[in-house]
């Protein structure tokens, strides 16, 4: 079963988030936190409480085990740009317009099947044992 949560409208770019986003992909949940746990970025703060958010859903609203979840999918967008004038950077024919990039990060969630493995029938072992052999005369 998938899971998905989604962030939208998040005052990073989308490039910072992107390489972040690529090393904690198809890794089991509680080892991506704590991956992203130890690294100093702003965007693995922010992925850390998508993902946070997406296994809080699993768990609670579709009654999945913690231990069988895994990232399937972490996708990182562009979100509309905010355009701000500067004037120190001579604002005439668009060299003074600064864009704050805007973000939306799905993340999506899966379970892990566990396959259980067949237990064989189990067979009798013949023991050996020591037989009294007669002698012939």
């Amino acid at each position: 079963m998938q899971v998905r949560a989604e962030a939208k409208f998040l005052p990073i770019s989308p490039r910072k988030v992107r390489p972040i986003a690529a090393a904690v992909v198809k890794k089991p949940v509680n080892e991506a936190l704590t991956l992203l746990s130890y690294m100093p970025k702003k965007g693995a703060f922010i992925l850390r409480k998508v993902i946070n958010s997406a296994r809080a859903n699993a768990v609670n609203n579709h009654h999945l085990l913690e231990e069988n979840l895994f990232l399937k999918k972490v996708v990182v967008n562009e979100g509309p740009r905010l355009k701000r004038m500067d004037k120190s950077h001579s604002a005439r024919f668009h060299r003074g317009i600064i864009q704050k990039r805007r973000a939306h990060i799905l993340v999506v969630l899966e379970a892990e099947e566990k396959k259980e493995k067949k237990a064989k029938p189990t067979t009798a072992v013949k023991l050996k044992t020591k037989t009294s052999r007669k002698k012939k005369n």
